[in-house]
């Protein structure tokens, strides 16, 4: 279950990489991503949480991945196989409908937007862990996608920077259910502290004060 220590002004919701390419028809990554989206409710529960968490005080910090631009990766010594994969691809591109928001994900005033990672964590080259500290925040709740790279690296690296972590099973996707397995059932376990359900933490957030 959640963890009732939380308290809104100390609490934030990380929504992470809400883009066209991998949430809408039509997007770069959407079919590879439809049939767990589909099976957890992804969207709904996206719309949920970010509605409730806003309604209830919690403040929203959108965490986006880089949006690529021509020439990026290029002279890079070691790209990894996901940005070798955005060179080819042109994930969330610059100026693009792809790299735009989805359009009820959208940043809401008062929703804080950090700076764009290039790899898989929200953490790593940004001012992510310094926005979070500036608003007190020692709680955070990560959803958006994907499961078994983005949310669990920013995650992970959450915990190590000391902050309490919580999942949110289905409020994430991934292109595969044994990816979801592992986010959740082998990986989640070892660093999240709590693992909930969006039934869960929507319980939960009008109780935090």
């Amino acid at each position: 279950m959640i963890d009732d220590r939380y308290e809104v002004s100390r609490t934030a919701l990380l929504l992470v990489d809400p883009y066209n390419d991998f949430l809408s028809e039509g997007g770069k990554l959407w079919e590879a991503l439809r049939s767990v989206a589909t099976q957890v409710g992804l969207l709904d529960n996206l719309r949920a949480v970010t509605a409730a968490a806003r309604a209830s005080g919690v403040v929203t910090f959108v965490v986006p991945h880089r949006r690529w631009e021509p020439g990026d990766y290029d002279d890079w010594d070691h790209p990894n196989p996901t940005q070798q994969a955005i060179r080819k691809r042109h994930t969330f591109a610059r100026g693009e409908w792809g790299g735009e928001w989805h359009p009820d994900l959208a940043p809401q005033p008062g929703d804080v937007v950090i700076k764009e990672h290039w790899a898989q964590s929200g953490f790593a080259n940004t001012d992510l862990d310094f926005q979070l500290k500036q608003h007190g925040i020692t709680h955070v709740v990560a959803i958006g996608v994907l499961a078994n790279t983005c949310i669990e690296s920013t995650s992970r690296f959450a915990m190590e920077l000391g902050y309490h972590v919580t999942l949110v099973r289905d409020a994430t996707a991934a292109f595969s259910t044994e990816m979801m397995h592992a986010a959740h059932e082998l990986n989640g376990p070892t660093f999240a502290h709590a693992i909930v359900t969006t039934d869960e933490l929507l319980a939960a957030l009008p109780q935090m004060s």
